[in-house]
């Protein structure tokens, strides 16, 4: 793999049962991507790191 393509991982939170879930790449410089695992070719939201990070805490308060 080529280190400038995203490196996807399905989220923690993903579950089993046909549940929605989401993918987040961030291993790139700069950006945080983010696309839905059943619909891969659908569109991929790109984010800052730091609004991913905010992001992130927001949900993990509420």
């Amino acid at each position: 793999m080529n280190a400038s393509e995203p490196r996807w991982r399905k989220s923690s939170r993903s579950g089993n049962g046909g549940d929605t879930c989401v993918e987040v790449a961030d291993n790139l410089p700069g950006q945080v991507l983010v696309r839905d695992t059943k619909d891969r070719d659908g569109g991929t939201l790109t984010f800052t790191p730091s609004s991913w990070a905010g992001f992130v805490e927001f949900a993990k308060r509420h």
